[in-house]
């Protein structure tokens, strides 16, 4: 073998090996990032074009997510960056829209500490923050020109994995159009007039308690407009000291739930000194068979004793009337039995079945603008339902009272807020890929 063959091969053979170590490395960079990616619960975001501060990402209007970076927006945000100049960074630069947009973060199972800076040196700012499936954390923060508003609030996320093995069983609509309820991700819904979006971090929030809800449709995280539930509203009336899992699901009844390991599901989580609110009955009523009234008040108390066997507080909540229920009740004996279930097992019970008829009673002719439907709520009828809701913590003298936000002074159901004053965003007819437009109305009736 000549000298120069030999210099020849041996070239050959560093390159090889030069470009095997070179994948070596591009695939233990992808499986280290994609590794990071799934356990890291902290962040720190600075969004728009001005001076970042050490420790924080920079965000663009072309950070769009992908599971490979695990942050950004979701696709169709259509955001602009700003830069006001200045020595601060967390206050020269924001992004914006005319539009709501999404942001969302890949994080594991948990509660999650969230704070925003909302604002603009040269202008006001106007923003209402949903989470997840359009659960209200902040209602029209407003900021003049050249003041900030730093907010915190609590979101929890899901999966469908039980620790104690197994999983929730999902319905369809559950796996597309709300599947926002149950991925890997923290997602964030900027909306208002004008959102200026300065900053965000979010970390892990173990400390907190949870209130865990279970119950149907007049509960559970509605995906699209102009359905909406009292769980989706719950979120705004409580500081960022406590969170809200809302596990509830359309066409629900305590044995469905039961079925689909739901509970199961909760009680994996629940530590001691969280909160289970249960709402059933506009289902568990269909339920024509001998004792099934009977069999709804044994789970119950079932619920009752379990959630107390893991150092929970169980909350009995009687359902709301339907639309035509205001003169006549709807829900034959079923309010009764958890009636009876709360004073037998001495449970708080929140009476929202009492204090719902109040309120349809209240807004005479208005009362069809509180529902999309006969049974299910608009964005009006749910936000006055969850300050029933409030309103039976604040007089039930659990500690869960003391995590009621400053500005909520009490609701009385027979003086409900005007119909014509009250404004809410509506969320975005789609979720990245994923058209809300096209999910069916809410099971259940």
């Amino acid at each position: 073998m000549s000298k120069n063959r030999s210099l020849r091969s041996i070239t050959f053979l560093v390159v090889i090996a030069g470009l095997a170590a070179a994948i070596f490395q591009t695939k233990a960079q992808t499986v280290g990032a994609a590794t990071n990616r799934t356990s890291r619960t902290s962040f720190k975001f600075s969004f728009g074009s001005g001076k970042v501060q050490p420790g924080y990402t920079r965000i663009l209007p072309t950070t769009v997510y992908t599971k490979e970076l695990g942050y950004g927006f979701e696709p169709a945000a259509n955001v602009t960056a700003f830069d006001r100049g200045g020595d601060e960074p967390l206050r020269s630069g924001f992004i914006t829209s005319d539009k709501p947009f999404y942001f969302s973060v890949a994080l594991p199972e948990g509660n999650y500490r969230v704070t925003v800076t909302l604002g603009d040196k040269d202008g006001e700012s106007d923003a209402t923050v949903k989470a997840e499936l359009r659960r209200l954390m902040l209602e029209k923060v407003h900021t003049t020109t050249g003041k900030l508003e730093m907010r915190t609030f609590i979101v929890n996320i899901r999966t469908p994995r039980i620790s104690t093995g197994g999983e929730v069983k999902l319905k369809d609509r559950e796996k597309t159009t709300e599947i926002g309820a149950w991925d890997d991700k923290l997602t964030l819904e900027f909306n208002g007039a004008r959102p200026c979006v300065c900053s965000l971090e979010i970390s892990r929030a173990d400390d907190v308690p949870t209130v865990y809800l279970l119950g149907d449709s007049t509960v559970c995280d509605q995906p699209r407009e102009p359905w909406d539930s009292w769980g989706q509203m719950l979120t705004r009336f409580l500081k960022p000291d406590i969170a809200v899992a809302n596990h509830a699901e359309s066409g629900e009844s305590v044995a469905s739930s039961l079925s689909a390991r739901r509970f199961d599901k909760v009680f994996s989580l629940m530590k001691p000194g969280d909160y289970l609110l249960m709402q059933f009955g506009h289902n568990d009523m269909k339920n024509k068979s001998p004792g099934a009234l009977e069999s709804y008040k044994s789970d119950l108390k079932h619920l009752v004793a379990e959630t107390r066997k893991r150092g929970g507080i169980p909350v009995l909540v009687t359902s709301m009337e339907r639309k035509n229920g205001v003169e006549k009740d709807t829900l034959g004996e079923y309010p009764e039995t958890v009636r009876q279930v709360a004073k037998e097992d001495n449970v708080t019970l929140i009476d929202l079945h009492a204090m719902s008829r109040a309120l349809y009673k209240a807004l005479g002719q208005d009362i069809d603008k509180a529902f999309q439907d006969g049974t299910h709520h608009n964005n009006y009828g749910s936000y006055e339902l969850a300050q029933c809701i409030v309103d039976g913590i604040r007089q039930s003298k659990l500690d869960l009272a003391k995590h009621i936000v400053d500005d909520f002074h009490g609701f009385d159901p027979s003086h409900p807020d005007s119909v014509e004053n009250f404004v809410m965003p509506a969320s975005p007819e789609s979720f990245g890929a994923s058209p809300l437009s096209t999910a069916a109305k809410p099971d259940g009736s």
